[in-house]
């Protein structure tokens, strides 16, 4: 099995898929307008309305209430992300939840929320077991 992409289901495509394009510095493709997608080199970062989900009725998710997931970026430098992404505040990046942090795990995080209030986190491994754990 391969993992290929999460979806992000939001009322504003456009406003999320800039938010994303800015703070990853990847372009999105916009093949139509209720779908956007942005690809990393281990995964698709979807964008979509309501009405790419719309078949699933009451079993759809609910835009701007996701309180459960955390997603998650490999970054090759978070501090140098960080002096970008910070800018972007708060036009683009409504808010910083954690600046650069060295987690006991060994990666150095940074967290922020994107503009439907999802968790984003920005980390790089720092310490030789996380580098190994993420080595390409």
């Amino acid at each position: 099995m391969d993992f290929v992409s999460v979806r992000v289901i939001t009322h504003d495509v456009e406003r999320l898929a800039t938010f994303w394009e800015q703070v990853t510095g990847l372009p999105a493709t916009r093949p139509v307008p209720v779908f956007a997608e942005l690809r990393t080199p281990a995964g698709t970062i979807a964008i979509g309305a309501p009405a790419t989900i719309g078949m699933l009725g009451d079993a759809a998710p609910v835009t701007g209430q996701n309180g459960s997931v955390l997603l998650e970026l490999r970054v090759d430098d978070v501090d140098a992300a960080w002096e970008r992404v910070k800018r972007l505040v708060p036009q683009t990046v409504p808010e910083i939840v954690l600046e650069p942090t060295d987690m006991p795990w060994g990666n150095r995080s940074m967290i922020l929320r994107d503009p439907d209030g999802g968790l984003v986190n920005l980390f790089t491994p720092v310490t030789p077991e996380a580098k190994a754990k993420y080595r390409r």
